[in-house]
């Protein structure tokens, strides 16, 4: 200690060690800015330091994209399994009754795989009920290879679908026979059936009338039912109407026959002949058919072809529920031969031929038949409705 012209100062502590448990805000700075530089210089460097950082950055990266790339694939393959499968489960709902279920089951595969379906296509379940009501599932699946996925050692993704459909009965066949036919031309109508795979319709069944000349107001002649199948034409009804005084046809009224006047006051009587005796009509099958249509040729007519699926001309065509509560079928539709006879019951139909101008009462047509349905499993795809 000095004591002349000085002034008391302190000894100071020594500095702490940079190494020490504290370190001083300043000394905290300059490593902050040491690391900083420390790490500009390397991310400036060019000698190849980076890569394996760049490395480690970008295995992440491409491994999210590929994983992506491979669940668009199977989103994709899914999509395109679903619809393979629904294409071919409504496929085989076109086959026979009688079809095993191990042919159903060749047949779905077949199907599946021509719809460009990947893996194996199966049938689950085939069920019919007793009034014609199906059911089909399916399921299909596939182990679909990955790209990028391996990488993770995945080698395969499994892509599983499934399908369903219901059918409904529809029209397996048709009864027709004829009530009443008239008029002074000659005319025949036809059912006409196009078959499931064909283009071409075929005759089913043919109506003829002809024109006995009574000289009657309304004109009453023979009619002739025949099926067809192919080049053989079978008769099974033939209907012939005779006209008269009321007394000579009492002479020679068949029995059980009933006389009967029409609203121009004409008598009459008409005698059904079946071929057998007990026979119902033309019945038809049309289990095989995709699609029906009437025909109505009137050569002396105008138009001289009406047909029940031509817009122009089926409106001469009548339709309804008892023999006194037929509707004209309204311009310019077409009638689905299918849902315009009725299962179980008998319907009724008549035509006219074209002597008259449409709209008109049914009372003026010249052509009544019933006809009657018989609805079961069919083969019609149109029937078919995927429930999933």
């Amino acid at each position: 200690m000095h004591r002349f012209g000085a002034c008391f100062v302190p000894d100071q502590p020594a500095a702490q060690d940079d190494e020490g448990p504290e370190m001083s805000r300043s000394a905290r700075k300059f490593s902050l800015a040491a690391v900083a530089s420390a790490l500009r210089q390397f991310l400036a460097r060019r000698d190849g330091s980076m890569m394996p950082m760049m490395v480690l950055l970008t295995i992440p990266l491409v491994a999210a994209v590929g994983f992506s790339v491979d669940y668009t694939s199977a989103v994709t393959t899914r999509s395109d399994m679903q619809n393979a499968l629904d294409a071919a489960i409504i496929s085989i709902t076109t086959l026979p009754t009688t079809t095993s279920l191990s042919d159903r089951q060749t047949a779905l595969q077949q199907a599946y795989v021509a719809n460009s379906g990947q893996g194996t296509a199966t049938l689950t379940g085939v069920n019919v009920d007793a009034a014609g009501t199906a059911t089909f599932t399916a399921k299909a699946s596939y182990l679909m290879p990955t790209d990028f996925m391996q990488v993770a050692r995945i080698d395969t993704v499994p892509v599983g679908v499934g399908s369903s459909v219901r059918k409904t009965p529809a029209l397996v066949q048709t009864t027709f026979r004829v009530t009443k036919v008239s008029g002074y031309w000659a005319k025949t109508m036809i059912l006409w059936g196009t078959k499931f795979g064909d283009t071409t319709a075929q005759k089913l069944m043919t109506i003829t009338y002809a024109y006995n000349g009574y000289g009657d107001p309304k004109g009453y002649g023979t009619t002739t039912v025949n099926t067809v199948n192919g080049s053989t034409s079978t008769t099974v009804q033939k209907q012939a109407c005779t006209t008269g005084t009321l007394k000579s046809l009492q002479k020679s009224v068949p029995a059980g026959t009933v006389i009967q006047t029409d609203q121009y006051g004409t008598t009459y009587y008409c005698v059904d002949t079946f071929y057998p005796a007990n026979g119902a009509g033309a019945v038809i099958d049309v289990s095989q058919m995709d699609q029906l249509y009437l025909e109505m040729d009137v050569p002396s007519g105008n138009p001289k072809v009406l047909k029940s699926n031509d817009p122009t001309t089926s409106n001469r065509l009548f339709i309804g529920t008892s023999p006194t509560n037929l509707t004209e079928v309204a311009t310019g539709q077409k009638v689905d031969i299918f849902t315009a006879v009725p299962c179980g019951q008998a319907g009724y139909q008549g035509w006219e031929d074209g002597g008259s101008s449409v709209p008109e009462a049914y009372t003026d047509a010249d052509f009544f038949y019933t006809v009657q349905g018989k609805c079961d499993y069919n083969q019609r795809p149109s029937e078919t409705v995927l429930t999933q």
